[in-house]
């Protein structure tokens, strides 16, 4: 069932919030040195198609990495932040507390009502990020079909996330033992992987609870796949969208925009 969310822990300060937001961020950066690219080329495109002030849903938010990046370079623009997630959420819901340009729900995207609890029929731009993953193929054929009467038109629908060509494995095989050796050299630095920032969060008296509901919802890891970006692009021309291809590409991962 799908709610609207509004708990902040008046305890705590921004700094608190924001040190959370930032430890978010670099964790995920050590996965993705080139993580800031993307959002660059991201809202690039959505300035391109859109212009400045767009109405944003923020689909599997997280932390609202991307409202964050958005209100930055946007000031006028607003943000609706959609998750399950309910630790990640509370970071979010600390982070931009008392900003009534942002809004955030708690709702299960394999819900079929799960619209019902978003405050717009419509928006200008919905944007995700190494998000999606979590579903399989099936799901997200479904959930694209979803997306489609939500952007309005001449809108935007762009998804980030890892996108591996299976007709190149070796030079796929070289990037991953590449890219690998980096975050390794990062880890020996001291940075954090994903299940230490989760140790951290679950050990902090404010995030405990929410961390223990949020490993009962999901479990450790994700169950979903990869496909490729042709798959991504054919996806969304048959959900509805009358464009849809490739705006940004790194050797493992891809933005996939699709055009109202």
């Amino acid at each position: 069932m799908a709610n609207t969310t509004n708990t902040t822990d008046t305890a705590t300060g921004t700094g608190y919030w924001q040190a959370w937001q930032d430890s978010w961020d670099r964790q995920q950066e050590w996965y993705m040195p080139d993580r800031e690219e993307r959002f660059r080329v991201m809202l690039d495109m959505v300035e391109a198609l859109v212009g400045p002030t767009p109405r944003v849903l923020d689909l599997a938010c997280g932390t609202g990495s991307i409202t964050d990046r958005v209100l930055k370079r946007f000031p006028g623009a607003t943000s609706t932040g959609v998750d399950l997630d309910p630790a990640l959420l509370a970071i979010a819901e600390g982070h931009f507390a008392g900003d009534d340009r942002v809004a955030f729900v708690t709702a299960d995207l394999k819900d079929p009502h799960w619209r019902s609890a978003l405050p717009h029929d419509s928006y200008d731009a919905v944007l995700t990020a190494t998000a999606l993953h979590w579903l399989h193929s099936e799901d997200l054929t479904v959930l694209y079909g979803q997306l489609a009467p939500l952007v309005a038109p001449g809108g935007v629908f762009m998804n980030a996330d890892h996108m591996p060509d299976p007709a190149t494995p070796r030079i796929d095989a070289a990037e991953h033992a590449h890219r690998h050796a980096g975050m390794d050299r990062a880890k020996s630095a001291g940075a954090l992987d994903w299940r230490e920032w989760w140790d951290l969060a679950a050990a902090d008296p404010v995030l405990a609870e929410p961390v223990k509901q949020r490993f009962a919802i999901y479990g450790e890891h994700a169950d979903g796949d990869t496909p490729s970006e042709a798959w991504h692009t054919a996806a969304l021309l048959g959900a509805g969208f009358a464009e849809a291809r490739t705006v940004w590409r790194s050797p493992s991962d891809a933005l996939v925009l699709g055009l109202k």
